[in-house]
């Protein structure tokens, strides 16, 4: 019986993928925002429904060149939660800005608004919210104390494309949202990502920042980086754009029957489907509470029977190593997310998985 990984990147056919890269090969125009670049920049811009979108490499480097655009006080306070990849937290603080950690939501695991506003200090500048899972913060909320206090928001919209809410995309949200394209994700483009935004100004901004601040032959205003998308990346997309909407359609089969077999068991939770959330269905997190085995414990009976799973997301980024000295730090002060950290679970999923194999994968869970 084969192994079953906790994911797998969605493609096209290698004969779409060829015919799309063919005249590549007669330009030879490799990278630097060549034509590949442009057309899906222009797709995804009509798809999500956003007037900007900035195509980078990877998705990290589009987080922190999103918050570097903001120009924010060096030591500032960033309110975010420790419930995420590294990548967040690690982009906050090579801006030069201090991570306040928030605590989460036990429904839905995203960031919880009623204990964000009273974190909130003289020293508060910003918030790097979390879409988790492809769960939506509420974004509402977020906004109205955003505006209260005068800060600024960038979304680390990393698990939610595709995914809306009130049938608005998450582009749309905050100054601005990312969005990863690594291979891993519901879209990918190999490796890659976005900054969506609306603000006109931050188009040269974004541009300036991603290719060494170069605005033409002989002419250099801006101390930028090197953070571009290639042509072949951007083709990537560019076909996985195409079939997007039967990728999410499998997915959500198999959301369903995983749903089907484990909603209700004693001691095992399943995240909350949001009101008014259209979900992309990027991942299926199962908290193990109470139930006969321990977390830990299905890890490793499902690795037994070569089925991959992920602690994910753990550990929290506020017990990281790097970040021991911030006096911010320390699982202690978001305990609801200290508690989903050690007991959940995230199982294979992705468009291609056969109901079968999630069969498999819940009669070692179940047995």
């Amino acid at each position: 019986m084969s192994n079953i990984l906790v994911t797998r990147s969605s493609m096209p056919s290698f004969e779409e993928y060829c015919d799309e890269i063919k005249d590549i090969w007669d330009s030879h125009w490799l990278t630097n925002m060549g034509s590949k670049h442009k057309e899906l920049q222009k797709e995804l811009a009509e798809y999500l429904g956003i007037s900007h979108v900035a195509l980078y490499t990877n998705g990290h480097l589009a987080l922190e060149n999103a918050i570097a655009a903001l120009n924010l006080p060096k030591g500032g306070e960033v309110i975010t939660t420790p419930f995420t990849f590294a990548s967040t937290t690690h982009a906050i603080v090579r801006n030069g800005l201090v991570p306040v950690f928030c605590d989460i939501k036990e429904d839905d695991y995203t960031i919880d608004t009623q204990k964000l506003e009273k974190l909130i200090t003289d020293n508060t500048v910003a918030i790097v919210p979390v879409h988790v899972y492809g769960n939506m913060c509420d974004v509402e909320e977020i906004d109205r104390i955003a505006k209260k206090y005068g800060l600024r928001v960038i979304y680390d919209a990393a698990h939610a494309f595709a995914v809306k809410y009130k049938e608005v995309s998450s582009a749309c949200f905050g100054d601005a949202s990312m969005f990863s394209f690594h291979a891993t994700k519901v879209f990918n483009t190999i490796e890659g990502g976005c900054v969506c935004f609306k603000n006109d100004a931050w188009v040269q901004l974004l541009d300036d920042m991603k290719n060494f601040g170069i605005r033409g032959p002989e002419s250099v205003d801006f101390v930028g980086g090197n953070a571009k998308m290639n042509e072949f990346q951007a083709a990537m997309g560019i076909c996985n754009l195409k079939h997007l909407s039967t990728e999410i359609e499998k997915r959500k089969k198999v959301v369903e029957h995983y749903r089907s077999r484990l909603e209700g068991v004693e001691g095992i939770k399943l995240s909350a489907i949001q009101k008014n959330v259209e979900s992309n269905y990027a991942y299926f997190p199962v908290v193990f509470d109470g139930y006969k085995y321990t977390r830990n414990e299905v890890f490793g009976k499902l690795a037994e029977v070569g089925i991959g799973a992920r602690k994910y997301f753990y550990p929290l980024t506020n017990s990281f190593g790097c970040y021991r000295n911030y006096p911010t730090a320390g699982t202690e002060k978001t305990p609801v997310a200290q508690h989903m950290a050690l007991r959940v679970l995230t199982l294979p999923l992705y468009a291609d998985l056969a109901l079968e194999d999630v069969d498999r994968i819940c009669d070692v869970i179940l047995g």
